[in-house]
């Protein structure tokens, strides 16, 4: 694993509602407070229509370009994923984020993470990493073909329809990108036959 070393944030006190909700009871200002990521502001939507809308173009642009690295949040102490916090994908001078939180709402930012600051976060001892998850690191070096956003329509009821993944098709490879129920998911095979999938570049 790569990446930043954070010594761990011992003898914090917090009060009874801070631990509840996990808020750190002092905070650097000029650092966001989302998991201690500086400078990073999720921008949540949701709907196929208002997320092609907003970041459809932006997403189709992506095709030729090489995906560089991409980068995860890991938890050192628990030798985890943090899949609660974005998922990156570095294509060079363009840097695509992704978030989902809650049922259906998707955050997608550009450009606005730099994984190679700490995170300061005293509930876990995060780290960004560009290699702990071999799926995702398979993948680096190799050309994008296409960037898709993708809708999932079960039989109802499923809590789950109407999430929007973001898809990113490579030479020799692809990643999903999707809702875990509240938290980020990765796929890397085929998408299942309950997403309905839209290539930006055929809208």
């Amino acid at each position: 694993m790569t990446g930043p070393t954070l010594a761990p944030m011992d003898g914090i006190e917090r009060s009874d509602e801070q631990r509840i909700v996990g808020l750190p009871e002092t905070f650097d200002d000029s650092a966001s407070w989302y998991f201690g990521i500086e400078h990073y502001k999720t921008e949540y939507q949701h709907g196929l229509d208002a997320i092609t809308a907003r970041h459809g173009d932006r997403l189709d642009a992506l095709a030729g370009r090489v995906l560089r690295r991409t980068w995860v949040l890991w938890d050192a102490e628990d030798d985890s994923w943090f899949s609660d916090a974005p998922v990156l994908f570095d294509f060079g001078n363009e840097q695509l984020e992704i978030q989902h939180y809650k049922f259906d709402e998707l955050s997608i930012t550009w450009n606005t993470i730099d994984a190679r600051s700490a995170v300061r976060w005293p509930e876990s001892e995060l780290v960004w990493s560009d290699d702990a998850l071999a799926g995702l690191s398979h993948l680096h070096g190799q050309r994008v073909l296409a960037g898709q956003l993708l809708e999932w329509r079960g039989p109802d009821p499923d809590l789950a329809n109407g999430m929007v993944a973001v898809g990113v098709v490579l030479e020799n490879g692809r990643v999903l990108v999707y809702n875990a129920l509240d938290e980020n998911g990765l796929d890397f095979g085929q998408p299942r036959p309950e997403y309905r999938s839209w290539s930006l570049d055929t809208r």
